[in-house]
């Protein structure tokens, strides 16, 4: 069951924008690049360094269903078969992880998709080769991550 996001009030009084953090739960998928040049667990290692919580983990090879799903706003595109290709070269690992303000966080950590221009000491500055061959896929905000986390975890396989 995916939780909504609950604000936490870390200052004791009414609760405002300055001091409000969201806990929020995401979905990262580490896509065939990772798991083949084998850093899933280095990716792992510097998201938990940050103290997010794993709340589901799981191996799996991408039906086309789910990644007709997962990809419907450029399915209809001319890349899309390299995108589809690609996805389902390997395995991918899906993660949801909790935390508070972990969507941004987490995409922060990534960042930017295009990896060429991300810098180094983000994952994918450090990892990925270019947009596609980026090492993660992340949510992009809270609705996403409620529809993404639904398509890739059964309720009771998050904890």
């Amino acid at each position: 069951m995916v939780r909504p996001p609950r604000a936490l009030n870390q200052g004791g009084g009414p609760i405002s924008n300055q001091t409000t953090t969201i806990m929020e739960t995401t979905l990262i998928l580490f896509k065939p690049d990772c798991v083949q040049k084998r850093l899933s667990g280095e990716v792992l290692r510097r998201l938990e360094a940050e103290g997010f919580r794993v709340r589901g983990l799981k191996m799996m090879q991408l039906s086309d269903a789910v990644l007709r799903e997962h990809y419907a706003h450029v399915a209809d595109k001319p890349f899309y078969p390299e995108i589809a290709s690609f996805m389902q070269s390997s395995p991918v690992v899906a993660l949801a992880l909790e935390g508070e303000n972990v969507i941004a966080r987490v995409r922060d950590l990534l960042g930017p998709t295009d990896s060429t221009v991300a810098a180094k000491g983000t994952i994918r500055g450090d990892f990925g080769e270019n947009k596609m061959v980026n090492m993660c896929h992340a949510s992009d905000g809270p609705e996403t991550a409620a529809e993404e986390l639904k398509r890739f975890f059964a309720a009771g396989e998050l904890f």
